[in-house]
């Protein structure tokens, strides 16, 4: 007989999941999550849980991307079928719920055969429902008997810690404040990934409250006044609590709200907050917001406390919201209540940003060892590219000889502090047989479609890399295209102005460098031979210079016309929109290299 004694927990957790490590021959793994809560709606895509079924290849040394091969969703409320029972009486799942599950996994089972899982890759996660349902264990036995499943029943905190880290999966670092809106609570923690066992300590530390927004709603719509007022009052009065020991458990949080520092930064995952961060999207000054996924999507604190507005574009806006089912737009009052309690708990908010990730990706994460899992995920993006360790490494070094060492790069983003150098210096010769205007326009609209689920993917680092592979190619383009690159242009420009200059100028001159050298050059020896850069600040007339001497091989300095190479730099800044910005004048310098 299946029961529901045996609790993943903490403490156990670890020797009952599947093992990853390099050296096995199958890294292919299945996980069934069987959600928290879900409301059941006519739309699919209202469905914010149910019971959702993915695998996913975490063969190295690509296993921190946490490729995704197959995905699926089954309309199952195992919360509904539990609040249908009476309420004065044992909270049972319904016979025929018990069969619609057992089945569901037996085919999900199936699936995960055809794609060649080995079985004991395979992992069914369930959380609160399974843990407070009477005749759970009569589930248990029909999964087993049909799939041959076992189900592992989620402790709290194991369930805190999948959320956490899976939400965390969607970075290469974090330090901030965490919180998971649910249908039925809320949980909060704090995450450093600077620390040590800050996984672990996020699980232990995170505080629950029973304010889900399913839950939540149906206080607000019951027409009970006392009620609501009692419920708005507790909610508050625990998210206030509830970060008020989270400062004592961890006193760099502390110090955000006490120094003259500028806050702290949240994240927040949950199908309630990401129905917040589409209706901010959807309000955001840049219009239309140029990346449509709300995961990485980031607000400074001033924007997502306008709370009064989201409300009103709520009410009074009668058309579509992407990423808004008409039932989470039904539930938006008891998400900005929480939104409203979060704000009034935590006053020094510097920015939020909205995350992807889940049970699944906190699961498959908490399989890889520490080096793996800790790992930035951006610099595997070029695995598998045809360039060898040696010329990358040259590329590098010559792209980057381009930038002054006067300059402080280290809170300006460029494709190189965003770990983001390997992919863009793969990808400078790539469609070289494409028109360069078809390429412009290309690399803008890539940079924001490529890899829409990939971790550390930020919607600032797909900004910058559109814009420098754009540049690449010239920047010639149509009205069509001009607007999203204005847009990405303004994205940029509202978390971090400086980057607009450096990702041009880095642009124009691997544009040169394509010039200087048709196709990737086959040794760093033939790529020193054609061409080096050196740059410096320099103090003009009226502002600031940046002057880049370009160093060519004598023939190519004899071939090349030093007016045309100039002219790669000729449309930086060229399209200056951008209020509160002066970046320096390029100028250019060719000379012939030294024997």
């Amino acid at each position: 007989m299946a029961t529901v004694t045996d609790i993943l927990t903490l403490d156990n957790f670890a020797s009952k999941m599947p093992s990853w490590a390099p050296e096995l021959p199958n890294h292919l793994y299945a996980l069934v999550d069987m959600g928290r809560v879900m409301v059941l709606d006519s739309d699919p895509g209202a469905c914010s849980n149910g019971i959702r079924f993915s695998i996913s290849d975490l063969s190295p040394p690509e296993a921190r991307l946490l490729k995704c091969l197959y995905r699926e969703r089954a309309a199952i409320s195992l919360f509904d079928a539990l609040n249908a029972s009476s309420s004065s009486g044992p909270r049972l799942f319904p016979p025929e719920v018990i069969t619609q599950v057992s089945q569901t996994l037996a085919r999900f089972k199936s699936i995960a055969d055809e794609f060649g899982v080995p079985s004991d890759h395979i992992s069914v996660f369930a959380t609160e429902a399974m843990r407070t349902a009477d005749n759970a264990a009569s589930m248990l036995d029909a999964i087993l008997a049909a799939s041959g499943l076992g189900v592992h029943v989620l402790a709290p905190e194991v369930e805190t810690l999948f959320g956490a880290v899976g939400a965390r999966s969607g970075f290469a670092d974090v330090n901030g404040l965490f919180l998971d809106l649910g249908g039925g609570s809320v949980q909060m923690t704090y995450v450093n990934s600077s620390t040590r066992d800050y996984a672990t300590r996020a699980a232990q530390t995170g505080k629950s409250l029973p304010f889900g927004a399913a839950k939540l709603m149906a206080i607000l719509g019951s027409g009970d006044k006392k009620a609501q007022v009692s419920a708005v009052d507790d909610l508050q009065a625990g998210m206030r609590d509830a970060f008020s020991k989270l400062q004592q458990e961890f006193p760099p949080l502390k110090a955000t709200q006490s120094s003259p520092s500028d806050g702290i930064d949240i994240y927040l995952c949950g199908g309630g907050f990401r129905g917040y961060g589409s209706m901010l999207m959807h309000c955001d000054p840049i219009q239309p917001y140029p990346i449509s996924a709300v995961g990485a999507y980031t607000v400074d604190g001033s924007f997502f406390k306008k709370t009064r507005d989201m409300r009103r574009m709520n009410t009074e806006y009668d058309g579509e919201i992407f990423g808004m089912s008409n039932r989470r737009r039904q539930q938006f009052p008891a998400i900005a209540t929480v939104v409203e309690a979060l704000i009034d708990a935590v006053p020094r908010i510097r920015t939020v940003t909205f995350c992807s990730g889940g049970n699944r990706e906190g699961a498959l994460m908490m399989k890889l060892p520490d080096e793996v899992r800790e790992a930035s995920p951006l610099p595997l993006l070029h695995t598998g590219d045809k360039l060898s360790s040696e010329i990358m490494l040259a590329l590098m070094d010559t792209l980057q000889s381009a930038l002054p060492t006067s300059v402080d790069f280290s809170n300006i983003s460029t494709v190189f502090t965003l770990g983001l150098g390997q992919l863009f210096a793969s990808e400078i010769w790539t469609r070289a047989g494409e028109p360069s205007e078809a390429n412009a326009a290309y690399e803008l609209h890539q940079a924001i479609t490529r890899n829409p689920t990939l971790p550390g993917f930020t919607h600032l680092a797909r900004s910058v890399l559109g814009l420098t592979l754009c540049f690449r190619w010239g920047a010639n383009l149509a009205p069509v295209d001009r607007q999203l690159y204005t847009n990405l242009r303004r994205l940029v420009n509202k978390m971090n102005p400086e980057a607009i200059f450096w990702a041009e100028y880095i642009g124009a001159v691997a544009s040169l460098l394509a010039e200087v050298c048709p196709t990737v050059p086959e040794t760093s020896q033939r790529l020193a031979s054609a061409v080096h850069f050196s740059a410096r600040m320099k103090n003009g007339k009226n502002k600031v210079k940046l002057q880049l001497t370009v160093s060519l091989s004598p023939a190519l300095c004899q071939a090349l016309d030093p007016q045309d190479i100039a002219g790669s730099f000729k449309k930086v800044w060229k399209y200056q929109d951008d209020a509160g910005t002066s970046p320096p004048k390029v100028e250019i310098i060719v000379q012939k290299m030294q024997s």
